[in-house]
Order: C-alpha cells, then sequence, then structure tokens
C-alpha cells in the first residue's frame, strides 16, 4: 500500500508535562504544497482523537484522506498557495509513538508503562515538528475537536506562534458531559476481561470493549435530529436478525454495529484510553487563574476564525462562542461561524461544503496581506 508518511524524531529524552518522559520518540506526519523560501505559508492541522496524518490525497498516496474535500490545490485549504502540515498525534497508534510501540529501555511494548500524556505535551510535540521545517511562525494553525484543544494549548504554550487561528467545533475545557461519556468509554474497554490491564494481543483482543466505546463516541458524534432523519424507527427485515430475543430489531442499532466493527481493530485500545482521558484533563483556565478568557489573553494571534455547530452536544457552541469572545477580548480579528449542520460534532466531516466555504473565505482573505503563495505544479 502506498504511504506518505515521513517521520520525525522528538528531542529525546521527551519529558512529560504530569512526569515521565518518552526516548526515542517520534511523530508521523504528511504535508502537501510547497514550503515558500520566506517560510510564513505552513498551516498546520492537528487532528481529532483518532484520525491518521492522512489527511488529503498526494502522489505518494493518493487514497484519499480524512479531509480530502478541504485540502489540495483549488480547494478551501489550496495547497498551491499553502504549505500543509498533519501529525498524528502523540500517544496515537497511527504511526507517532503511543503505547503499543516498543520501549527502547525495555524492549517491550509500553503498554500502561507509558507515561501520562495530555494535549499540551501532543502540542509542544507537534511544535518542534514545525520548528524542524525552520518555520518560526505558523500563518495558520488550525485544530478540529480534541485538536482544537491541543491548538489552543499550542498557543499557549507558545504565544505568538501563529498569525491567524481556525478553531473547529472544540472546546477551552472538557465540560461535565463530555468527560461523563469518556468515562463511560474508557470503563467499556476496562471491563472487557481481553483488555487484562492493557496486555491484550490479537488473539485476546478487548473487541466487545471497544465496540462499545466507539458506539457510545458515535451516539455524541451525531445530533438527535440525524438519527432520526436517517433511521426513524425503521426495523430490520426478519432475515436481518438473529435469534436472540434482545438482538438486534433496528436499523440504527445495525448501523452502529457495522461502524463499530470497523474500527476496533483499526485503533489501539490503550491510545483509546490515554487520548480520552488527555481530553478529560484539558483546561485552559489553568492558564489564566482559573478564568479561560484571561487565559485567551495571552495567545498572540492577530486574527481567528471559529466554528461552531448548533446541534453539537458533545463541544455545545456555546463553548465556541466562549473562544471566539475571549479572542476577540485579545484584541484578534475574530469572525465567528454558528452553523445549523444537523450532523452534530461530526459535522466539520461531513458537511464539508460549508465547512470549506467559512475555511476557504478567512485563508482567502490571508492570501493578500503579504504570505508568498507555493510554485504551481510543486504540490506534494
Amino acid at each position: 500500500m502506498a504511504d506518505a508518511r515521513r517521520y520525525f524524531n522528538l528531542p529525546s529524552p521527551l519529558r512529560m508535562k504530569r512526569g515521565g518522559e518518552l526516548v526515542g520518540a517520534r511523530l508521523a506526519y504528511e504535508t502537501w504544497g510547497t514550503l515558500a523560501p520566506a517560510r510564513d505559508n505552513a498551516v498546520l492541522v492537528l487532528t481529532g482523537m483518532s484520525p491518521s496524518a492522512h489527511a488529503a490525497s498526494s502522489a505518494d498516496d493518493p487514497s484519499p484522506g480524512w479531509w480530502e474535500d478541504i485540502i489540495g490545490p483549488g480547494k478551501a485549504i489550496d495547497t498551491t498557495r499553502w504549505f500543509v502540515i498533519c501529525p498524528n498525534t502523540l500517544g496515537s497508534c497511527k504511526g507517532s509513538t503511543g503505547p503499543a510501540d516498543l520501549d527502547p529501555r525495555t524492549g517491550r511494548p509500553y503498554r500502561l508503562d507509558f507515561p501520562d500524556i495530555t494535549l499540551e505535551d501532543t502540542a509542544d510535540a507537534a511544535w518542534e515538528l514545525v520548528r524542524s521545517f525552520g518555520i518560526d511562525k505558523l500563518a495558520c494553525l488550525l485544530g478540529n475537536s480534541m485538536g482544537g484543544m491541543a491548538a489552543l494549548a499550542y498557543l499557549t504554550h507558545h504565544p505568538g506562534s501563529a498569525r491567524s487561528h481556525i478553531s473547529i467545533s472544540t472546546a477551552p475545557q472538557a465540560q461535565p458531559f463530555a468527560i461523563a461519556i469518556r468515562s463511560l468509554q474508557r470503563e467499556a474497554i476496562r471491563l472487557d476481561p481481553n483488555w487484562n490491564g492493557g496486555n491484550y494481543d490479537d488473539a485476546h483482543y478487548p473487541e466487545a470493549g471497544m465496540s462499545i466505546a466507539r458506539k457510545l463516541g458515535v451516539i455524541t458524534y451525531r445530533s438527535a435530529m440525524e438519527w432520526k432523519g436517517r433511521f426513524a424507527r425503521i426495523r430490520l427485515d426478519a432475515d436481518q436478525r438473529d435469534d436472540d430475543p434482545f438482538g438486534f430489531e433496528f436499523q440504527v442499532e445495525s448501523y452502529l454495529a457495522g461502524h463499530a466493527a470497523r474500527f476496533v481493530r483499526g485503533f489501539d485500545p490503550n491510545s483509546y484510553l490515554y487520548l480520552s482521558r488527555a481530553s478529560d484533563w484539558f483546561d485552559l483556565a489553568e492558564y489564566g487563574h482559573g478564568k479561560v478568557e484571561a487565559a485567551l489573553q495571552g495567545l498572540g494571534v492577530e486574527r481567528a476564525l471559529v466554528i461552531g455547530v448548533e446541534s453539537d452536544i458533545l463541544f455545545p457552541l456555546r463553548q465556541q462562542q466562549q473562544i471566539a469572545d475571549g479572542l476577540r477580548m485579545a484584541g484578534a480579528e475574530v469572525e465567528f461561524v454558528a452553523l445549523d449542520s444537523p450532523q452534530g460534532h461530526d459535522s466539520f466531516l461531513v458537511d464539508t461544503v460549508r465547512f470549506g466555504a467559512a475555511i476557504g473565505g478567512f485563508l482567502a482573505t490571508m492570501a493578500g496581506a503579504g504570505t508568498q503563495p507555493a510554485r504551481a505544479g510543486q504540490a506534494s
């Protein structure tokens, strides 16, 4: 299979916010476009919990990426002008160092010996990657979902490191509902006997726990409006049901099972636990004497686009408004976009026409502000 990933060796040892360190850690990442001679056209994309670095297709890997409709020549993030970097999150299992990787000090997988990881750690790792390109200041730092929280951590730890910021369906701190859902997801994994204290293998894999965790996630990623519109109360045909008296009867149940089945073997359960907990821990107010607005004062961005979705129950629209208001109070020129997309939190992955229009319009206004365009025909 084609693979466009490259690998960046992080400083070693890499010390973590909550203690512990990683030796010989690395980030997987992909790039698109050409870095301008002035190194002023870089866009860093920080992802949600489960995506890989493969956000879009390229010559090295023509398979569609998870944000294929947004990134590319002539698209919202136009790679004929912008140099786009997308790393796989530290602690993940898509090429960056995570709990499933070997600890070079023991020769065995880290598993639960992996140090506690925070979104501040993932942000600092991404910052080291950006520095390796000789980029002093990003043209734009973009983060969605968990990546949006990591982007706020990035700007907090490295103020003035981006001229502009695009914040998508994220939050300055985890709220009780999101924490409660993620707690149930982690519990489902840990209660699966095959999890075995994190010591599972392919033959003894916590598939049931991961399936339940994923189903809980999918339920919160979409909205009740979409569930009703797609499935209503439609029942499965008789030949699609099993003999279990409490088995699947409705189409929505079958959909969740199919979605989970495609996910459970594609993401490491321990990575799921670590990154889920990192999302719960994140609280921007820690940097503002208990006030989110105070923490947003020192990020140093000139312009920002904040996008939220009215039907998002995981990262409610009021949290997007809080980010926009805080950045505006800090002196940034802020555009706030509230979309009525019915797909809930996942709208940024699905409603790409409207998200693309907002993102593309925002970046287009930057294009005339002195940023050097990439040379045509050199998008990678």
